[in-house]
């Protein structure tokens, strides 16, 4: 008998890095993996015998900073969940919270472009958290042009942050149109400088806005070009739209003119954001090919009626989520350009998981399972199973379709693991620990039934945990054991850059 704290017994162990596809076990001391390999005894043994053992899936555009969401989150394999899209500014009170809070799955947050702009161009107070962005999404003050003075004040605030470990910049720049194309580039050159990537919510498309001061998609081909820097599209499912095709041969283009730049897709044809964002104006929607009814306020549930409606719902309610009708899941050729954005080359899956809404006073916020009063977008508790499900015909999809897999496992498994975690691991040398499952490096672990793994959430019920999940282990400490919560766990760790 080893000194080994537990064994991962006799399980399809898959580690995409190294080509690893073979029963193993899997040994856990402590927070790392120990061995891999056969005949392996420890103090605790699990049997694991015809499931998949694998790394934990590391989500890198998640705004699911409640403690419900998180679990849904881990109950979807996930191990690491960062918010990097939104960002968070001052970053080191991000951490702080967060650390005083203790999560079930690994943190870290970029810096925030969007709360230094609040800050440095509207100068409103500091205000570290996605809640605080929220309630004034809709506010005019922070979205216009910016002064030299204030761009300079802005970039020292992110500066700051960088500093402080950020690992990376977010930049919300669809919510701020009128922000001038210039200002970009010097965040973006700011980003290079500091050997970090941006993460960015694109501007509008040229074919939505023909107006527009420029491309959303060619800004950001252009900022790798001129700075240097890696830039990373954010759900370029959801931005583009049907105009996905264009955006990722232009993509394609310049990554083989040697430009860094990376896409995240999530795998649903509706987005969710604040009902204040000012693509959502009464005046704008016919620009997405959207109607008020395409819209869907979630603490209500209601189908908003008309303009009048919109009008009133982002006055009273700015920050109030609402789900948006984007691409039709049901539409073959609408799910055929989702498809697109998920198997694209060197695409990740992230889920731009969000925070619980409350029909009702909210409940105890330890509560397990979630009060049915809790609701969110589906993709919080399902996308990574969903994506699963969708690229490799996991728990029978494609012999009940009589479809072809889009991706051999090992591949589709890299897309949740693997590859977020070499994006970024430039900047974070921690996430080199993460995404693979070999001896000496971290114990976070997924292990899921490869027949069984499907989405279960819905639009209607948006706070079912997905099945097939078995275990899940963060730092190697159960969140989830037999397929049930560990309610009481919190071994989440901070993911932190270590700046230059």
């Amino acid at each position: 008998m080893s000194d080994w704290d537990l064994v991962l017994r006799g399980g399809r162990v898959i580690d995409p890095e190294s080509g690893l596809d073979a029963v193993r076990d899997v040994a856990v001391t402590r927070d790392q993996i120990a061995a891999v390999g056969t005949g392996l005894r420890a103090k605790v043994e699990v049997d694991v015998a015809g499931q998949v053992v694998t790394a934990g899936f590391i989500d890198l555009h998640s705004h699911a900073g409640d403690l419900g969401g998180l679990r849904l989150q881990a109950t979807d394999g996930v191990t690491t969940a960062l918010e990097l899209e939104a960002g968070v500014t001052p970053v080191a009170e991000a951490y702080r919270r967060a650390a005083a809070q203790g999560r079930p799955v690994n943190y870290g947050f970029a810096a925030s472009w969007a709360m230094a702009r609040m800050q440095a161009v509207a100068g409103l107070p500091p205000e570290a958290s996605l809640g605080g962005f929220m309630a004034r999404i809709s506010n005019p003050a922070w979205q216009g042009r910016a002064e030299p003075a204030q761009v300079s004040a802005l970039l020292a605030l992110l500066s700051a942050d960088l500093a402080d470990g950020a690992l990376g910049i977010g930049v919300l720049l669809g919510y701020a149109p009128a922000a001038d194309p210039a200002e970009y580039l010097r965040v973006a050159g700011l980003a290079a400088q500091a050997g970090a990537p941006t993460f960015t919510h694109a501007r509008d498309l040229i074919e939505m806005v023909p107006g527009a001061a420029i491309d959303g998609a060619e800004e950001i081909v252009r900022a790798a070009g001129q700075t240097g820097a890696h830039m990373h599209y954010c759900h370029v499912n959801s931005t583009s739209q049907r105009h996905v095709d264009r955006v990722l041969a232009l993509v394609s283009r310049a990554q083989a003119a040697g430009s860094r730049v990376t896409t995240e897709a999530y795998p649903y044809g509706s987005g969710m954001t604040g009902i204040g964002a000012a693509f959502l104006a009464p005046g704008r929607l016919a620009e997405r090919d959207l109607v008020p009814s395409s819209l869907t306020y979630a603490p209500t549930g209601e189908r908003i009626s008309s303009e009048a409606r919109l009008r009133e719902l982002r006055q009273a309610d700015p920050g109030g989520l609402v789900i948006i009708d984007l691409l039709n899941e049901d539409d073959p050729a609408d799910r055929a350009l989702l498809m697109r954005s998920l198997t694209f080359p060197g695409s990740v899956v992230a889920s731009d998981a969000m925070p619980l809404t409350w029909t009702a006073p909210p409940a105890d916020p330890a509560a397990w399972p979630l009060p049915a009063t809790a609701i969110t977008h589906p993709r919080t508790a399902g996308t990574f199973c969903r994506a699963l499900r969708l690229l490799t015909g996991a728990g029978g999809l494609a012999e009940a379709a009589g479809a072809r897999p889009a991706l051999g496992l090992s591949q589709a498994l890299a897309k949740c693991s693997l590859e977020p975690a070499r994006l970024i691991e430039d900047r974070v040398p921690s996430l080199r620990r993460k995404g693979r499952v070999q001896a000496g490096l971290d114990a976070d672990l997924v292990v899921f039934d490869p027949d069984a793994i499907t989405d279960r959430a819905s639009y209607l019920h948006s706070t079912v945990p997905s099945a097939g999940i078995r275990h899940v282990l963060v730092n190697g400490v159960f969140v989830v054991r037999d397929g049930g919560l560990a309610a009481d766990a919190r071994p989440g760790r901070p993911v932190r850059a270590d700046p230059r």
